[in-house]
């Protein structure tokens, strides 16, 4: 039985990102009979520039057939004029929101071969494994009224909502939960508790969750100890969950302990296991073209979509392994070249993947 991926390429350094990801994903349907089929849409500015909307309805309807989907990256500064409603990341956000995909899952591993390419020492970061589940479809990025106005006297203010209602908590928290089984058990729920409502409720919902799990270790931490944790004393941490945008933010921190944002994958997935795939780095428009951007978040991002939405965990660790095998013949492209490492580019990484496949 056949199964669908679509790709969606995107702006910036997307389109070079996903063509690699594309051969790896060819490679293994090849190797493990896997019964891929593939199609392709525009999303973001690439659809913005074909369309005029980040997010054309012929995207849309592709992409709630797909069984998984694979994306590049949206956005950049020639779209930056736009009203916020036809904004590229208006495209991201309409897939999340549309396709329910409520539980991201952010992997935050150092691979041995990059601890000198962290910005903290080796001892604080060798090892390091993290997985950071956020909330995705609700929060503040989505909560309504939002807007901008204008008060008496002429000043404009800004605002947004901040909600979570408590089915959207218990969702996301069962996910982070079951997450936690499957590692060491341990799982930090992250808010910001002294001072937000919202997160009094998330906080009390953890705790009644944490009955269902009694073989996971709950703990609380406010989001701005977190933030400090994560570099003062990382490996502390097994699961982080907590809600959109401390989540946005939390998990960029921990992508940069690993060497580079170049090298951190991520899925987004719905209550049926349908996902987005996504390397966590954005569209970096100034690289674009250059042939010298990371394809490896790309890469690991596409095995994370075989394990999670594809069922197939045998090809997904072939892909892991291969990347590994890449890193110990010291390739490195510009984002995570050391000393003794040798620079190539873009497509030369995508090659020497699939050589070692």
């Amino acid at each position: 039985m056949s199964k669908s991926v679509l790709l969606l390429p995107g702006d910036g350094i997307g389109p070079e990102i996903v063509a690699e990801a594309e051969k790896v994903l060819h490679k293994v349907n090849e190797q493990f009979d896997l019964g891929l089929v593939f199609d392709s849409a525009h999303v973001g500015g690439a659809a913005i520039d074909a369309t005029g909307v980040p997010l054309p309805d012929d995207t849309l309807d592709k992409a709630r057939k797909a069984d998984a989907i694979l994306l590049g990256a949206v956005g950049g500064p020639k779209w930056d004029g736009l009203e916020m409603a036809i904004r590229p990341e208006k495209g991201l956000l309409g897939l999340r929101s549309n396709l329910e995909l409520f539980g991201n899952l952010r992997p935050a591993i150092l691979y041995p071969q990059l601890a000198s390419a962290s910005s903290l020492k080796p001892e604080v970061v060798s090892g390091l494994d993290i997985l950071i589940v956020r909330e995705l479809t609700g929060g503040i990025y989505f909560g309504q009224p939002r807007g901008v106005r204008e008060l008496e006297g002429g000043e404009r203010q800004g605002y947004n909502t901040y909600v979570y209602s408590e089915s959207e908590i218990r969702r996301i928290g069962r996910v982070a939960f079951e997450a936690a089984q499957q590692r060491n058990k341990k799982l930090c729920s992250v808010d910001k508790a002294n001072v937000l409502e919202v997160t009094v409720l998330w906080r009390e919902i953890m705790e009644e969750l944490s009955k269902d799990y009694p073989d996971v270790e709950l703990s609380h931490m406010y989001v701005d100890n977190a933030a400090m944790q994560l570099v003062r004393a990382p490996k502390q941490f097994d699961v982080i969950v907590t809600g959109n945008m401390f989540g946005d933010i939390l998990s960029d921190e921990a992508a940069m302990l690993t060497g580079s944002i170049g090298m951190l994958p991520s899925a987004s997935l719905n209550s049926d296991k349908q996902g987005m795939y996504e390397p966590c780095h954005g569209s970096a428009p100034d690289i674009a073209g250059q042939g010298i951007a990371n394809p490896l978040a790309t890469i690991l991002s596409a095995a994370m979509m075989l394990r999670y939405s594809l069922q197939a965990e045998d090809a997904a660790q072939a892909i892991e392994a291969a990347v590994s095998k890449v890193l110990d013949q010291g390739l490195r492209t510009a984002d995570i070249m050391s000393d003794d490492g040798r620079k190539v580019t873009t497509r030369e990484m995508g090659e020497a993947v699939l050589a070692a496949l």
